[in-house]
């Protein structure tokens, strides 16, 4: 009898102890996010055209010249660390804009896709918000702007593609879709499936030459392509036209 309770009791400690591991390793991994660059640590810096923050909802940039009318609120991509943007947030700033770069949970949106509330709440100034993301934020960010049509006006997605629960197919909302012709990364079926989820005169775009990467500055990430034909500043400053269309509402219909 002694024996077995023994048994027992290190089947009780043994069990605890294995469903652990692959838990703790989930959490190493979430902490361990790509990038950023040196040079998106370089763009966290404010200058003259661009005032850069680290406030409560996530890293702002905000123009210095005037008051920014209009917002986006940027959801990094999958195990990306948020900063990695900060060129692409930057230089959309640059032009007139409030961008807010959105940390999330051990760098993975899908853990809080309604992150953008807190930004919207903290910025009563802005008059019409844009949401947009990288990947699996670019994903969540279709699903926060499904939810919250009432208060999102615009979508920027790249590389990325809404969720089955979103379904703006019906709304006015102002969409741009960016995937660079050499990702190696995005399920193209996929991609092509999800148009049925947003509006008919959504924008889609494919960059010449661009990669999954290169939408951040975080280096090369597994399973893409390892030499796309264009530089990482070119193929973000496709993204940032794009997103200041969105930002304008200009996006051609």
């Amino acid at each position: 009898m002694k024996a077995r309770v023994r048994k027992l009791l290190r089947w009780m400690l043994v069990i605890p102890a294995v469903l652990l591991i692959p838990v703790i390793g989930f959490v190493v991994w979430g902490l361990t996010p790509l990038g950023p660059s040196p040079s998106a640590l370089q763009a966290l810096r404010t200058d003259g055209s661009v005032r850069v923050s680290h406030a409560k909802e996530g890293w702002v940039f905000a123009p210095v010249n005037g008051k920014a009318a209009h917002g986006l609120v940027f959801y990094p991509g999958g195990r990306v660390d948020v900063r990695s943007y900060a060129p692409y947030a930057r230089a959309v700033a640059a032009r007139g804009f409030l961008v807010v770069l959105v940390p999330m949970p051990l760098s993975l949106a899908v853990l809080n896709p309604a992150a953008a509330d807190r930004t919207i709440d903290l910025h009563p100034e802005i008059s019409t918000w844009t949401v947009g993301g990288h990947s699996l934020g670019g994903a969540m960010a279709a699903q926060y702007a499904g939810d919250h049509l009432d208060a999102v006006n615009g979508l920027v997605l790249l590389a990325a593609y809404p969720p089955d629960t979103a379904d703006s197919s019906k709304s006015s909302l102002v969409v741009s879709s960016l995937v660079g012709s050499q990702d190696g990364v995005i399920n193209r079926t996929t991609w092509q499936s999800a148009r049925r989820l947003l509006p008919k005169d959504t924008r889609y775009l494919e960059i010449a030459g661009g990669n999954h990467a290169q939408f951040g500055d975080y280096g090369m990430q597994p399973g893409d392509t390892s030499q796309p034909d264009l530089s990482a500043d070119e193929q973000q400053a496709v993204a940032v036209e794009e997103s200041v269309r969105v930002l304008l509402g200009e996006v051609e219909r």
